[in-house]
């Protein structure tokens, strides 16, 4: 009986694909791109890449087979691909792809005591988990779905995250289009609110009708009492979530919010582990939980999404900018799950790099569809390669 491949190599290549409008929408009052190709939110004092920025991970077995993965690499991608080609990578090579989560779970001891439980360290980390996934599925000839404990969705709800245009009535006017085709809910973001969040709400309400689902992002900007009295005025026009009022590290205050708003909270997309999560949960902060795939990994993300499940939270997973990669596997893992009711659409990152992808995922009539094949479904395109920046800070 032959062996089963091993991983023969790792490789991390960091991607800076240029747009015309940056992440959010135009820059705003006091806001300018500096020499590094980084913006500052005003609105929320967030650091933001002008381009669409990720990290791509490539794991090539023995046999020749590639697994790929994406990691969140939007700041200082080098940070995450030298931890990648620095002390990830060589410690899996030959290693077996089918033990994925063992894997996962053994580079996180690698650093955990020397503080590093948290941040770029994980993000590389999820960038290699989601590879050794994808190359695990490629290997045995099954979608990655079909490894997580079943698959219960082939297609999955999509509500629009971002309104990106320039005044509130430009962003009332590309809700509608949305809802024309086929849309059921909308999330606007906070950070780009110059008109004011209660009344982007209302105006949303008055344009997009009563039965769509709206949401915003409040993006950390608020102490607990802030957020409280800000949802107050917001519940009027029905919310179907209101997300990330108070700091990450406000573990008291989100609890709070949770405990007096009659809204549901939706938290979690900066989280990384399940010990992040767990202290929330226990707190009952929240009853929306929004993992990120490109901080978690597969390996995180499922073990988050099944403990949120036996606190009777829903997931509804977030995702950010990239080209693809992880947005499939966050896919994957939502059609695993029972307790997912829809996930996030960045229509202005994903429609625009859906072309750097080969993949019959998609977003249309208000609903993701599943990528098909073997693995992920899903890899770059070779049109990808002219926008490789190269390493070092290049």
């Amino acid at each position: 009986m032959s062996s089963f491949p091993r991983i023969r190599s790792v490789e991390s290549f960091i991607i800076s694909i240029p747009r015309d409008t940056p992440y959010l929408g135009p820059l705003g009052p006091g806001e300018s791109v500096n020499a590094r190709g980084y913006l500052i939110r005003q609105g929320n004092r967030a650091i933001y890449p002008s381009t669409d920025m990720s990290v791509l991970i490539r794991i090539t077995a023995e046999d020749g087979t590639v697994g790929w993965g994406e990691t969140y690499g939007i700041i200082a991608p080098d940070a995450v691909t030298s931890i990648i080609d620095d002390v990830l990578g060589p410690v899996i090579l030959g290693r077996d792809p089918r033990d994925a989560m063992v894997i996962q779970e053994d580079l996180y001891d690698l650093m955990r005591v020397r503080g590093f439980f948290g941040g770029f360290y994980v993000d590389a980390i999820a960038g290699v988990d989601i590879a050794v996934w994808d190359l695990f599925g490629r290997l045995l000839g099954q979608p990655v779905v079909k490894l997580l404990g079943g698959q219960r969705m082939a297609r999955i709800p999509a509500y629009v995250s971002g309104l990106p245009r320039a005044t509130l009535e430009q962003r009332v006017a590309l809700a509608r289009e949305l809802q024309a085709r086929g849309f059921d809910a909308f999330k606007y973001a906070a950070a780009v609110s110059q008109e004011g969040i209660v009344r982007e709400m209302r105006q949303l309400r008055e344009a997009l009708g009563p039965d769509v689902r709206l949401m915003v992002d409040l993006h950390w900007k608020f102490t607990a009492q802030e957020a409280i009295q800000l949802v107050d005025q917001l519940a009027p026009y029905q919310p179907y979530f209101v997300e990330a009022p108070c700091q990450p590290e406000d573990i008291e205050g989100q609890a709070q919010v949770g405990a007096a708003i009659k809204v549901p909270l939706a938290l979690g997309e900066e989280w990384r582990t399940v010990y992040e999560v767990r202290p929330r949960l226990e707190r009952r902060s929240m009853s929306i939980l929004q993992p990120e795939m490109g901080h978690t990994g597969i390996s995180q993300f499922m073990q988050i999404a099944r403990m949120a499940n036996a606190f009777h939270v829903k997931v509804i997973p977030h995702a950010s900018i990239g080209i693809g990669i992880y947005q499939a596997a966050s896919l994957h893992a939502a059609a695993a799950l029972p307790n997912c009711p829809m996930h996030e659409y960045q229509h202005s990152v994903f429609d625009r790099n859906l072309r750097f992808v080969q993949t019959t995922m998609r977003c249309e009539g208000g609903h993701f569809m599943l990528p098909e094949g073997p693995g992920l479904g899903t890899v770059p395109h070779d049109d990808v390669w002219q926008y490789l920046r190269p390493k070092g800070g290049g």
